[in-house]
């Protein structure tokens, strides 16, 4: 008998509005069990959609065989301080239904989406997530940068990438996310 390993070919592009009840659906089942999650991300993403936040080209899905197996999304955010204001990005949240996780989805994802925002004129990109995932793909922590988050978080998952050299240069502050986080 001879044995042959099959790669599936994915597809990463922009999500669409036909996708919507299929990320849902991912996004449900990529949180359903996460320890460290409110399990309404799903309903975070609806309300981000609707919002002055959202950027369409941001939103981003990967397929395997016409079948929707991750998705990411970017949203506007400030930093401000007492004198200045920065724009940036949140990535909140990146999901893989649990099924395809550690095949390196999330991170083909996640680069693609510093790629995009990096071409839509973008300098950086906050999140809260896990301290021994996100720094593979460049994330340190936001306090090296003077950049906090407006709520009690470990230090250690509130994170930061420059996605251009010099990216976060003179950049410090609270990150003030959109009131649709805050539902």
């Amino acid at each position: 008998m001879v044995c042959r390993k099959i790669t599936l070919e994915m597809i990463i592009r922009q999500e669409t509005e036909n996708d919507h009840n299929e990320v849902f659906s991912v996004i449900e089942s990529t949180f359903n069990d996460a320890e460290f999650a409110d399990h309404n991300e799903q309903f975070l993403v609806q309300r981000l959609r609707k919002s002055d936040a959202f950027i369409p080209e941001l939103s981003i899905v990967a397929e395997i065989d016409g079948k929707i197996v991750g998705h990411i999304l970017l949203t506007k955010i400030k930093i401000k301080n007492k004198s200045n204001e920065f724009d940036s990005l949140a990535l909140a949240p990146v999901s893989v239904l649990p099924e395809f996780q550690g095949k390196g989805i999330g991170g083909k994802l996640i680069l693609e989406s510093h790629n995009k925002a990096k071409e839509l004129g973008f300098d950086s990109i906050v999140l809260l997530g896990h301290e021994k995932y996100y720094p593979r793909f460049g994330y340190e922590q936001a306090d090296k940068y003077g950049i906090g988050l407006p709520f009690e978080v470990p230090k250690e998952n509130c994170m930061v990438i420059e996605l251009v050299e010099n990216g976060l240069q003179g950049v410090n502050g609270m990150v003030e996310y959109p009131k649709e986080f805050n539902v």
